[in-house]
């Protein structure tokens, strides 16, 4: 079977001004893949290649003729029929240092595959039988702003609380999460931070005793990537428990995963497709990190609802799921509309729903 594929750029309007310790953001680029067979043009599927500026590999003021030029040589080979073979093929056509590009072209070629229905996996999720615990993620920002989504996100049924820190200073940071705890149990709401290697070996222990004394689950790169053994000194000191998160961008090749792995013994490590490989990618991080007793969760990289979408039914291919970082399709004015919806701090798919993607 042979596909035509097109390429539309879309830009995706927050709602807010979306802080981290590495910038605000008000705006995010992506890139929709549309994919179809010839002989049938009104059946189309979707993927979506979304590279994030300043933290994707990918990512290139030409990424969109990069893009195109992958997909002209894809619409010109004969594209398998079975998901294993299809995951196969594109990490065989579309080289590793282009992840969100494996992710889009993944994502459209499971979804022809199931016949464009926007189904990537077949499993209870997509058929509304299923719901996925997710967090509930604060970003950065004033006080006043940090403390107003804290609250909504407890009104709202969140018992996962995930907050952005190192952008402002730590000790109104730690109020704020202090704030939650002097109201609400860890038994009762689960406390996780996402420091975007925001600490260095001068603070960073410092700052891990005064979050534990908070009883926070865990810490998201609390030290900025590349410092192996700092954060493998990190991690068996157990001051409070570590999610590789940046750590993981550019390790490849299933040697350098197990190296990885083996040498930091993390506590868990967070997955973005779009940022670490594609699916076929995290399904080995998976493996690997299951193998090894690390925990994982999956996190969306403020795609649209089309690739959030194909990440949560992905995510839902697995058991024992761990809350999850995919509330992010609200973000945006401009999304698309979809089935995905989020009820007391769970993401559902709403079947009835259905889909609009105006192009």
């Amino acid at each position: 079977m042979k596909l035509k594929f097109i390429v539309i750029p879309h830009t995706l309007d927050f709602t807010f001004t979306a802080g981290t310790s590495r910038g605000s953001f008000t705006q995010k680029e992506t890139w929709l893949i549309k994919a179809f067979d010839p002989a049938n043009p009104q059946k189309v599927a979707w993927g979506e290649a979304g590279p994030l500026k300043g933290l994707s590999e990918d990512y290139s003021s030409d990424f969109q003729a990069i893009l195109n030029s992958f997909i002209h040589r894809i619409g010109e080979l004969e594209i398998p029929v079975n998901q294993s073979d299809i995951l196969s093929f594109v990490s065989e056509h579309i080289p590793a240092n282009y992840p969100s590009i494996r992710f889009g072209l993944e994502t459209a070629l499971l979804d022809i595959m199931h016949g464009c229905r926007f189904k990537i996996f077949d499993n209870p999720f997509g058929e509304g039988k299923r719901r996925i615990p997710i967090n509930g993620l604060i970003w950065m920002g004033e006080e006043a702003f940090m403390q107003e989504q804290i609250e909504k996100k407890l009104k709202a049924g969140f018992n996962t609380i995930k907050m952005k820190i190192g952008a402002i200073d730590f000790d109104t940071e730690f109020r704020l999460l202090e704030s939650i705890r002097q109201n609400y149990s860890s038994n009762e709401i689960t406390l996780r931070v996402d420091a975007n290697g925001a600490f260095d070996e001068s603070n960073v222990r410092d700052r891990l005793t005064d979050l534990a004394s908070l009883e926070i689950h865990s810490i998201e790169q609390p030290i900025k990537a590349g410092q192996w053994d700092l954060m493998a000194e990190l991690c068996e000191e157990e001051l409070l428990p570590i999610a590789l998160d940046e750590e993981l961008i550019g390790v490849h090749s299933l040697e350098e995963k197990i190296q990885l792995l083996d040498t930091i013994k993390p506590q868990y490590i967070i997955l973005k497709p779009s940022l670490v490989g594609g699916i076929k990618s995290c399904q080995e991080w998976i493996s690997l990190a299951e193998a090894r007793h690390i925990g994982w969760w999956m996190t969306s990289m403020l795609e649209s609802n089309i690739g959030l979408n194909a990440i949560a039914q992905f995510t839902a291919e697995y058991a024992d799921l761990l809350p999850q970082g995919l509330g992010t399709g609200q973000l945006y004015h401009n999304n698309f509309e979809s089935p995905l919806e989020i009820r007391k701090g769970e993401l559902l798919y709403n079947v009835p729903k259905g889909w609009d993607i105006p192009f």
